[in-house]
């Protein structure tokens, strides 16, 4: 990019976290696939299914999950102290569960928040159901 595209745009750390949030977003789609005791699961469904299961299956993000779902949302900042982990410990978890569609991630400032996301836990639901 020039120089000149920055002159553009007051603030372009802007413009760069709204194009991180559409491609965020893009890959966080929630899971849509019939309930596992309903129809037999396609291999594309089944693998979609097994990506979000996957990053519940650790105990840091679950913990993670239940602190922010329980708060309604909560900032990075909080959560080393609160799991006593280190802060790139817990910016990783926090990571795959944004890239799972579980968590929605705003950035605030320098910090980030983050909330549930009802559609995934819904398809979560629904899958499992």
């Amino acid at each position: 990019m020039s120089i000149c595209f920055f002159k553009q745009y007051a603030d372009i750390s802007t413009h760069v976290n709204t194009l991180c949030y559409v491609f965020v977003m893009r890959i966080a789609e929630p899971i849509c696939c019939a309930p596992l005791t309903g129809a037999t699961l396609s291999e594309v469904d089944a693998e979609q299914l097994a990506s979000v299961l996957k990053a519940l299956a650790d105990p840091i993000r679950l913990r993670l999950v239940s602190i922010i779902a329980s708060a309604g949302e909560g900032c990075a900042c909080d959560f080393p102290d609160a799991l006593g982990k280190s802060q790139p410990t817990i910016s990783h978890h926090l990571g795959q569960l944004v890239k799972a569609g579980i968590l929605e991630r705003e950035q605030r400032g320098k910090w980030a928040w983050f909330r549930v996301n009802p559609a995934q836990i819904a398809a979560i639901r629904t899958a499992l159901g």
